[in-house]
């Protein structure tokens, strides 16, 4: 049983750091691509971040809105994908999700809707007051 659950979140001040946990289960993280994604309130999700299957040259994504603020890595080891936020701003509040793909891609790419991943973890709430 593949599950996926999120930790990390919570109160920060603008400016303010986190860092998001993903801890992965029944699946090779090592042959996964992994996004975060991100809701607002009424809001759709928005992809912020994805890593590729593991690679010589690894692809990574970023939102144009968080470029140089948010970096995601993975730890094999510990299963465990993350989201390093750094300098939060008030637009990235809402509830950050995590997802991997169901299939092992040719290319170390990875998806960038939420119809190109197939397991969801529950979402973790990052607030960050204005």
């Amino acid at each position: 049983q593949v599950q996926l659950v999120e930790s990390g979140g919570g109160l920060v001040q603008p400016g303010g750091s986190l860092r998001l946990s993903c801890v992965t289960s029944g699946i090779n993280l090592d042959n996964t691509a992994i996004g975060w994604f991100r809701q607002a309130p009424g809001k759709g999700r928005e992809e912020v971040s994805c890593i590729s299957r593991r690679d010589e040259n690894p692809f990574y994504y970023y939102h144009d809105s968080v470029k140089g603020r948010f970096t995601i890595s993975r730890d094999s080891a510990k299963s465990t994908v993350y989201l390093h936020m750094n300098n939060l701003k008030p637009d990235d509040a809402g509830v950050y999700f995590c997802a991997a793909e169901n299939f092992i891609r040719v290319q170390p790419m990875c998806g960038r809707e939420p119809d190109d991943y197939f397991y969801w973890g529950r979402g973790a709430q990052v607030t960050v007051p204005s």
